[in-house]
């Protein structure tokens, strides 16, 4: 039972932070950029907008462009409940179902925006299918590399069994690759920008609106967490264990993780460029290499 409450308060600080590093990375790009910017807690402020106002629905669309704001957050939530974090006891998750919660939420995301028959939604739509078929490969690889290294393919394991050794580094660099493209960044995307050429993601979701609109960009949120949370992880494992006083330090470490992220990508959008969608193809092959480097020098014990 102690157990369940604890997986239970992590979902609860999951969600609570989860826009808050959305906020933090747009208060860093502007403050890199000599600008005021936005409040950090902006994401909030939307957040609460989004849920006090009405959907307004097409036509034209279905039960699925219905369904899909609810299984979009909560696949997303369901993978927030795999990935070791802070709280100890924290045994259960694998790489190959994390991988298939967010492949379901997309899946069904795309399916929404087909439902309108907007041709922006059409358009997102294929454009998501082509950045996902070349980043999920990757992420199965770099995530399975960490895995051979602590023997098992329980992600609980990693805060315990987890070693850094070079495959590890390597893998978690094509992970952040992979994880620029999935959290919609630059280079791969934008989230800054409503131009019909850029859009990929925020192409599916113009059809959305009020509190539809409000669970997607929550469960874009958490997603994001979840992936900084594994890449974090991953690096530099909490080795978690029992005891007030040593969760608290824990979580004060992981915090500092999130936010030495958030820098990461922070510098990264502002000194990049967006590239074309069809050089995305060289972006994410060199991050399948690497992947595979990362999975022979696992195999060799590096």
């Amino acid at each position: 039972m102690i157990k369940i409450i604890l997986s239970i308060l992590q979902i609860i600080i999951f969600i609570s932070i989860a826009p808050l590093i959305s906020g933090v990375i747009t208060k860093i790009k502007n403050n890199l950029r000599f600008r005021r910017g936005q409040s950090i807690f902006q994401p909030y402020y939307n957040l609460e907008k989004l849920f006090s106002k009405e959907e307004v629905i097409s036509e034209t669309a279905s039960w699925i462009f219905r369904v899909t704001p609810f299984i979009v957050f909560a696949s997303s939530l369901t993978a927030a409940f795999m990935v070791p974090a802070f709280i100890s006891g924290y045994k259960a998750g694998d790489l190959l179902l994390l991988v298939f919660l967010f492949s379901l939420g997309r899946f069904f995301l795309a399916l929404a925006a087909l439902d309108t028959a907007s041709s922006f939604g059409g358009m997102g739509s294929s454009r998501e299918m082509f950045i996902s078929s070349l980043a999920e490969a990757t992420a199965i690889l770099s995530i399975f590399a960490v895995c051979l290294n602590i023997g098992t393919t329980n992600l609980g394991a990693i805060n315990y069994l987890s070693s850094l050794k070079l495959s590890t580094l390597i893998a978690s660099g094509a992970l952040f690759m992979v994880i620029l493209a999935e959290t919609s960044r630059i280079p791969i995307d934008n989230q800054e920008t409503h131009l019909e050429l850029t859009m990929i993601h925020e192409a599916m979701v113009l059809e959305y609106s009020g509190r539809f609109l409000a669970l997607i960009e929550l469960a874009s949120y958490i997603k994001q967490v979840v992936f900084f949370s594994l890449i974090g992880t991953i690096l530099l494992p909490a080795f978690i264990s029992s005891g007030l006083l040593h969760n608290f330090t824990v979580f004060s470490a992981y915090l500092a993780k999130l936010f030495v992220l958030c820098l990461i990508v922070s510098f990264v959008e502002v000194n990049s460029a967006k590239m074309r969608l069809f050089r995305a193809i060289d972006f994410f092959s060199f991050s399948f290499v690497l992947a595979l480097v990362a999975i022979i020098l696992a195999v060799l014990g590096v």
